[in-house]
């Protein structure tokens, strides 16, 4: 019901420039103007919602998942594009001074260069900035690079289509569309400051200082916090927050980790990090009591209220880390529901925290099924990939119908046992995920 009511809400919001320009009274034009002036208009609203989409607004992205925030995020960005892009093509009327009889420009659209540069400029940008963010894996650009490159992107195509839009736009010279227009703004400023100073002045006033980096298996580390000075961070097993180490609470040098650590442990915060990227190649050598901030918790993969009985938890590689926080949590709760793990990595030197898994089998009972590509000789478990053959290998019917099923890992290996579980009759709410990467 939640996302429901907010998708209503986004509906509401982005097409309002459309109601109030269809209500204004100024007589009609041609088709082909009006829906090139709609076009334009609903991609600007469009990419002014989009601050909040990306602001890790938890009011919004609790109630239906930070992976599908970021993902609608996505796509609205692309549909805006391609409004944007042919909305300059649509009309038909020529580009002319106004004639005295017309000053509602039923007739002509305006041929000022001053108006109608702004609009040039964002056409120009826009798409750059939609392509760029599309491969902005592919660039020679750190992560907190192309974030401020983004940011300063958004900004200057927003600019410019506000100026293009009430100076340029039939409607948008209109007083009610203008002050919508200068609200959606502002809203879209409000929720930078918001990000961009707001936030970090409240996790300065929390830090938390590193107390323990721990060796978890070939090149993958745990990594212990403490809060230094507040009563830490309320969270539900499963869930993931950003964390950003040895720098001010300012810096763009954060990344998303899952919490590994269970809630009801204590307040001390662990995560999961293997070497990958500029930060985390360099995760092993932090040295305790380095200062540390924590935006979160974000997220919505836990299990905390349901009723399923049983569940099984599918993991690849690093991904391992939210269902182990939410096994540590069952574990602490004496959760006597059964349990059963599919673990898979490349080989056995990558198994993190193997005599933990040994201890979850004995003390809850959890069923581990541990998954390699490359075995060692003698290798006795499961060998290949997770796939829709091991699914159906390992779960019989009345676990098909019944279970919960809960899986990070690799988006491939989460796309490939999503397909075999609904195939297989799983009812979609009973399966939950989490992605970050989709392109």
């Amino acid at each position: 019901m939640s996302a429901v009511l907010l998708s209503l809400f986004y509906l509401a919001v982005v097409l309002l420039p459309l109601a109030l320009s269809a209500f204004s009274g100024l007589p009609p034009r041609p088709f082909r103007d009006e829906f090139a002036s709609g076009a334009g208009m609903l991609a600007f609203a469009i990419i002014l919602v989009e601050f909040v989409l990306s602001g890790r607004f938890r009011s919004v992205s609790a109630k239906i998942g930070m992976d599908v925030t970021m993902r609608f995020h996505q796509l609205l960005a692309r549909t805006a594009l391609v409004l944007a892009m042919f909305h300059p093509f649509l009309y038909g009327s020529e580009f002319n001074l106004p004639y005295p009889f017309d000053p509602t420009r039923q007739l002509t659209l305006t041929r000022d260069i001053a108006s109608l540069s702004s609009g040039v400029l964002a056409f120009v940008l826009l798409p750059a900035f939609v392509i760029l963010s599309i491969g902005r894996d592919s660039l020679p650009y750190k992560y907190e690079t192309w974030r401020l490159m983004h940011g300063l992107g958004a900004v200057a195509i927003s600019g410019a289509l506000l100026h293009h839009t009430v100076s340029a736009g039939r409607y948008g010279q209109l007083p009610a569309l203008e002050t919508l227009w200068t609200v959606l703004a502002g809203l879209a400023g409000v929720s930078l400051i918001y990000v961009y100073l707001l936030k970090p002045m409240m996790l300065a006033r929390a830090p938390w200082r590193v107390s323990r980096v721990q060796k978890a298996g070939e090149r993958t580390w745990e990594i212990d916090l403490e809060p230094d000075g507040h009563p830490g961070l309320r969270y539900k097993a499963g869930q993931f927050a950003w964390l950003n180490i040895a720098n001010s609470a300012f810096s763009l040098r954060e990344n998303p980790f899952s919490i590994s650590s269970a809630p009801g442990a204590g307040k001390t915060l662990s995560f999961l990090i293997k070497e990958l990227g500029d930060f985390t190649s360099t995760i092993g050598q932090v040295a305790p009591e380095t200062r540390a901030y924590v935006d979160g918790p974000h997220g919505s993969l836990v299990v905390t209220g349901r009723k399923e009985p049983g569940i099984a938890f599918i993991a690849g590689g690093v991904g391992l880390a939210p269902l182990l926080g939410i096994l540590r949590q069952m574990r602490l709760e004496r959760d006597g529901r059964p349990t059963l793990l599919i673990y898979g990595n490349r080989k056995a030197e990558q198994i993190v925290h193997p005599q933990e898994l040994e201890a979850l089998a004995t003390e809850l009972g959890t069923e581990i099924v541990l998954v390699l590509s490359e075995p060692p000789e003698g290798w006795s478990g499961r060998t290949g990939m997770i796939d829709a053959a091991l699914v159906e290998s390992i779960f019989r019917e009345p676990e098909m119908r019944d279970w919960l099923f809960v899986m990070c890992g690799p988006g491939e290996m989460m796309e490939t046992v999503e397909d075999a579980l609904i195939a297989k009759g799983v009812p979609t709410r009973q399966i939950l995920s989490e992605r970050f990467r989709y392109d």
